[in-house]
C-alpha cells in the first residue's frame, strides 16, 4: 500500500519458510491419571515450529494468549539469551505474531509483557502484524514495591500490550474486576433499606446538556441546581424514577447535594484499568519467592511473573473451560495459573527448563502440592492433567553428499505424514483402504501420492468409497479435468513447501524412502 507507514529493519524481506511439525506425546511425561480425558498440553520445543503445528487444528479457538518474551535487555539470563540485536529480536517476533493471531478466537486478545527497551519497537510491530485498530490498551505494570536506587533514574514499572480482534466483542466478553475488601468497606446501611448496603455516588456529570439541568427539590425545601460546567447524568423522569424508588439520598440530615444510591448487590465489579499497582498484582519479590518456594533458590528462574498478574489477565479475558495459550512459558506461571483458575491451557517452552521447570511445577499443581501463589485464593487443592508433548524430529536431513532425504526417524508415510500436518488432518492410515492415510472433519478423509492421477485410478478408489465419505488427494500432477469429474474427490498439488529447491535441496524432489504396502487396487510406484 502506497504511503503506508511501517517499520523497516535488516533483514525484514528474507523470506521466512516454517517446516511443517508433528507433535508427538510423551506418555511417559504426560501427568493424565487423574484426569484422562484432559486437553492441556504441555509443548517442548522451539515455539516456531510448534505454533505452526498447532496452527490448523487451533485456528480462530483461543481466547487468551499471553506471552514474556525475551525483553531484549542485553542481559545474559541462565534461562534465555537475552542479548540479541534488535533486527534479529523483530525477526524472532514477528513470524510468531502473525501465527498467534490466527489462533486468537473473534472475541479474544493477546497481551504481552514487555518493558522501556524494545517497548516502542513492539508497538508498532504489533500495529502492523495485527492492524492498529485492533490496539486495546497498553497496561502499566508497577513491579517494584521499593524504590531502585542503583539506577540514574529508577526502574518502577513494565508495559503489557493488548490487542484483540474485535473490540466491541472483546468489551462484551470482558470479565469485570472485583472489589477489593478496601472497596467493600464502602458500602453501608445507615437507613436499613432492605436491598441491603449501599454508597453514594455522584448524580452530576461535566459538560451541558439542556434536558439535564433541571431544578431538585430536597426533602427540607432547598433546590439544587447542577454548578457551573455541570449537569446531572440522567433527564428529569429518570430521575424522578430513581427517587420515587428511594435511590436516591441527600445525606444524613436530608441537607447534602442528591446523589445516587450504589447498591453492593448490584455492582458488577470495576471496569479495569491501564494502572495496575504492586499491592493489587504483585512484584518481582514476589513473583521470585513463589519460584523459590517450588523449585527452591538454586534453580530458580531469573525473570518470572507473579501469580496475581497472571491471574488478573486471565480473570478479565476468559471464563472457565476457555483456551488458554503461552508460548514463551518460561517457569511456567502462565499455565499453573490456568489450571488452577479451571481454564485449558497449551504452554510451550524450548529450553530444558520445559522439564526441570514447567513440568514439575504443573505436577506440583494437580498434586495439590503448591501452596503459594493464587492457590488459596482459588481454593485450589489438586486435579486435573496435562499431556506432555514433544515436536517431531525434522522430516528432511542430508546425506553425506549434500543431498534431501527422509529422516530415517520417519517410516516409509513420511511425506503423507507431512502433508496430513500442514492441511490440517490427522494421520491414521486405515487397515483396510490405502487412500484412507489420514481422517478430517466429518467422513473426510486425505490420500497423498506422488503418482500422475488418470481418470482410471481414481474411479477405482471411488467404487470403494461408501455414501458420505468425502477424499481430498494431494498428488504431484493430474490430467486435465480431473479436478472438476467427480462430487466426491478433490485433488490438489502436494504444497510446493515440501517439494521445491528451497526447502530440499534439488529441483525433482525424491522421497528416497522405501516402498508402501501393496494393496490389491494398488500398484507399486517409483516414487519419482
Amino acid at each position: 500500500m502506497a504511503n503506508k507507514l511501517e517499520l523497516t529493519w535488516y533483514g525484514k524481506d528474507d523470506p521466512i519458510r516454517v517446516e511443517p511439525r508433528l507433535l508427538i506425546e510423551n506418555a511417559a511425561l504426560s501427568n493424565i491419571a487423574i484426569d484422562p480425558d484432559t486437553e492441556n498440553m504441555l509443548i517442548h520445543g522451539d515455539n516456531l515450529l510448534a505454533l505452526k503445528a498447532l496452527e490448523k487444528k487451533f485456528a480462530g479457538q483461543v481466547r487468551c494468549i499471553y506471552i514474556d518474551p525475551p525483553y531484549n535487555t542485553g542481559s545474559a539470563f541462565e534461562h534465555y539469551d537475552d542479548n540479541l540485536e534488535h533486527s534479529q529480536w523483530l525477526n524472532l517476533m514477528r513470524p510468531r505474531l502473525e501465527i498467534l493471531w490466527q489462533l486468537l478466537s473473534a472475541n479474544g486478545s493477546i497481551w504481552i509483557s514487555i518493558d522501556d527497551d524494545e517497548r516502542d519497537y513492539l508497538k508498532v510491530l504489533c500495529d502492523e502484524v495485527f492492524g492498529r485498530q485492533h490496539f486495546l490498551a497498553s497496561i502499566v505494570w508497577q513491579k517494584r514495591y521499593s524504590r531502585e536506587n542503583r539506577e540514574s533514574i529508577g526502574d518502577s514499572h513494565e508495559y503489557i500490550l493488548i490487542y484483540v480482534k474485535d473490540k466491541e466483542l472483546f468489551k462484551n466478553a470482558r470479565n469485570f474486576l472485583p472489589l477489593t475488601e478496601k472497596q467493600m468497606k464502602a458500602y453501608k446501611n445507615p437507613d436499613n433499606d432492605p436491598r441491603g448496603a449501599w454508597q453514594s455516588v455522584s448524580l452530576l456529570a461535566q459538560g451541558y446538556r439542556p434536558n439535564q439541568m433541571y431544578e431538585i427539590t430536597a426533602p427540607n425545601g432547598k433546590i439544587h441546581i447542577p454548578p457551573p460546567g455541570n449537569c446531572w447524568k440522567v433527564i428529569e423522569p429518570e430521575f424522578k424514577k430513581a427517587l420515587s424508588d428511594g435511590r436516591v439520598t441527600f445525606g444524613k440530615d436530608g441537607t447534602g447535594v442528591p446523589r445516587r444510591k450504589q447498591f453492593l448487590s448490584e455492582a458488577k465489579g470495576l471496569v479495569p484499568w491501564t494502572w495496575w499497582p504492586q499491592d493489587e498484582v504483585g512484584h518481582t519479590g514476589e513473583s521470585k519467592d513463589e519460584v523459590n518456594a517450588l523449585f527452591g533458590s538454586h534453580i530458580s528462574f531469573d525473570t518470572p511473573k507473579p501469580e496475581r498478574l497472571i491471574e488478573r489477565i486471565i480473570h478479565i479475558a476468559t471464563n472457565p473451560g476457555d483456551l488458554v495459550l503461552d508460548s514463551f512459558l518460561g517457569s511456567g506461571t502462565t499455565a499453573a495459573v490456568a489450571h488452577k483458575m479451571g481454564r485449558r491451557y497449551i504452554g510451550i517452552e524450548m529450553g530444558d527448563h520445559a522439564y526441570t521447570h514447567c513440568k514439575v511445577r504443573l505436577d506440583k499443581v494437580i498434586a495439590g502440592e503448591d501452596q503459594g501463589g493464587i492457590t488459596k485464593a482459588q481454593n485450589w487443592q489438586g486435579g486435573g492433567g496435562y499431556r506432555f508433548y514433544e515436536l517431531a524430529p525434522t522430516l528432511i536431513n542430508e546425506d553425506a553428499f549434500g543431498e534431501a532425504v527422509i529422516n530415517p526417524d520417519y517410516d516409509a508415510d513420511a511425506l503423507a505424514v507431512a502433508v496430513a500436518l500442514h492441511e490440517g488432518f490427522t494421520y491414521h492410515p486405515s487397515t483396510d483402504f490405502f487412500w484412507k492415510q489420514a481422517i478430517g472433519n466429518e467422513n473426510s478423509y486425505l490420500f497423498t501420492t506422488t503418482r500422475h492421477l488418470t481418470a482410471a485410478y481414481l474411479d477405482a478408489i471411488k467404487g470403494s468409497m461408501e455414501e458420505g465419505e468425502y477424499l481430498v488427494i494431494a498428488c504431484r500432477s493430474y490430467d486435465r479435468g480431473l479436478d472438476r469429474a467427480y462430487t466426491n474427490i478433490a485433488m490438489k498439488k502436494i504444497p510446493q513447501m515440501l517439494l521445491d529447491r528451497c526447502e530440499f535441496g534439488k529441483d525433482d524432489y525424491s522421497l528416497n524412502i522405501v516402498h508402501p504396502p501393496v494393496y490389491e487396487d494398488e500398484e507399486v510406484e517409483d516414487n519419482e
